[in-house]
């Protein structure tokens, strides 16, 4: 049993070259999904800030993956779910160098939904994370 997976990005013929993510992903092996996961660390306090808690939310997404056998480049699908969508555009510049330090260059598929509250009060985001493991 192989704990490697193959994916890689889908990008049709003529179309743009996506920042940041992928139009789609293909993979093979076994799949792994995370819940929607917050900022928080393992005692349950919140990271102060929508950066920070983006980046604990990735660290969060890592060890789930991780525990489950992947690695971060498995993953082929992330959907944000964020309170202040206005907040999340503003911070696109800043949030490059984080995403990057927790998950490197790895860009899959992904979804930005503003939404009005999450389950977690003190929630900025929340992402769940689809990834394919090895077989």
């Amino acid at each position: 049993m192989s704990n490697v997976s193959s994916t890689r990005a889908i990008l049709p013929e003529g179309w743009p070259q996506p920042r940041g993510y992928a139009n789609g992903m293909v993979a093979q092996g076994r799949v792994l999904v995370t819940g929607g996961l917050v900022g928080w660390d393992a005692q349950g306090a919140f990271a102060e800030g929508f950066l920070p808690q983006l980046r604990q939310t990735l660290l969060n997404i890592k060890a789930v993956v991780e525990t489950g056998g992947g690695r971060v480049e498995d993953i082929v699908r992330l959907t944000w779910y964020v309170t202040d969508i206005a907040a999340y555009r503003a911070s696109l510049k800043e949030m490059g160098p984080v995403y990057r330090e927790v998950f490197g260059r790895h860009f899959p598929a992904m979804a930005v939904i503003g939404v009005s509250a999450l389950v977690e009060p003190e929630a900025l985001l929340e992402i769940e994370a689809t990834a394919v493991v090895g077989e």
